[in-house]
Parts: C-alpha cells; structure tokens; sequence
C-alpha cells in the first residue's frame, strides 16, 4: 500500500481574463511541462462574479465548480500579471470568493506555486509578493523557488501566442518539478 504511486492533481488559474493574456499563455506552457506523475488541469476565472458578502453562503454557481476544482486537486499553480504594484482585482476577487464563507476556505492547506508574466521589467514580483502574503493569512504553503518571474514577455511569445523562451521554459519545467515534489513531501 505504500508503495502506490498517485498522480499529483494541479489546478492552474491565471489572474487575467484577456484572451491573448501572456500569462494565460504561461500556464499553456505549463501544461505542455507537466513532469511525470503529475496533471495539470486549467480553470478560467472568466464569469466569477465581484464578490458579494450577502452572497457568500449561497454563492454563484461559477464559484461553486472553482471551490469544488480547488478541493479536487492536491496543489495550486497561479499565473499572475501585475497591476499597479499588485495582484489584479480578478484574482484577488477569486481568491476572496474561494475562501469563504469564514471557515469554509477551499485554499487551506494547499500547496502553491507562483508564476508570472510582465511586458515590465520585474515580470510580477510585487504581485507575487503580495499574493503571498495572503497566502499566509489563508494557511496555504507556497513554495519557495525556483522564482519563475518573465519579464519583458512580449519580446519572448510568438505570432501564434506561445511563450518561445527558453529559459522559461526551463524554469516553469522546474517550478513543477518542485511544485510536484513539495506536494509529496507536504502529504508524507
């Protein structure tokens, strides 16, 4: 029974509804990586409402498949562009939805990795950097490295879309590796 080996479920989701989103094009890149003993299924946070307080115990039903998605996978990846020095209102509003109501946080306990895309020159880190802050407040466990932060993507994405750097695609493979790895270790 030990010795069983279980594929390690991954839902991705990007922090931008635009179609030709440079990180919605990362997680493509994603899955196209996924190592070995591993899935990676993607969600699109197109149609989630703006979080509403008085909806929270009845929540919409575009929620409801995000938050059952969420409790189906064994880890999270994020893609996030950067707006204004921070995560965008999509994504954070995401996030609110999937951790309420109060003690019914489909996040707790995950682990998640952290990706991101920038037409700028510090490709998502302070948004990164603040999605992990909430990462502590909603008790996920984010992994450390590698940093995966693509700066000046639109010189790196060909004319069908797709990232073609190279060092990318090295460090979204690894960031997966690791990501696989860190969800092993986190469930013994």
């Amino acid at each position: 029974m030990g010795n069983e080996i279980k594929t390690v479920k991954i839902l991705g989701f990007a922090g931008s509804l635009r179609k030709g989103s440079f990180n919605k094009a990362l997680l493509r890149l994603a899955s196209e990586l996924v190592p070995e003993g591993a899935q990676l299924d993607i969600f699109d946070l197109e149609g989630i409402p703006p979080f509403n307080q008085d909806l929270e115990a009845t929540p919409p039903e575009k929620v409801k498949e995000f938050k059952a998605k969420i409790r189906a996978a064994d880890a999270i990846l994020v893609a996030t562009p950067e707006y204004n020095y921070s995560v965008p209102g999509v994504l954070k509003n995401a996030i609110d939805w999937a951790s309420r109501p109060y003690g019914d946080n489909a996040l707790e306990g995950k682990p998640v990795a952290l990706m991101g895309a920038s037409i700028g020159m510090l490709g998502t880190a302070r948004a990164q950097y603040h999605l992990r802050q909430t990462f502590v407040f909603l008790n996920m466990f984010p992994l450390n490295r590698p940093e995966v932060m693509l700066p000046f993507v639109d010189k790196k994405v060909g004319e069908d879309g797709r990232i073609t750097d190279e060092t990318a695609k090295k460090l979204v493979k690894a960031l997966l590796q690791e990501l696989v790895a860190w969800t092993k270790k986190l469930q013994g």
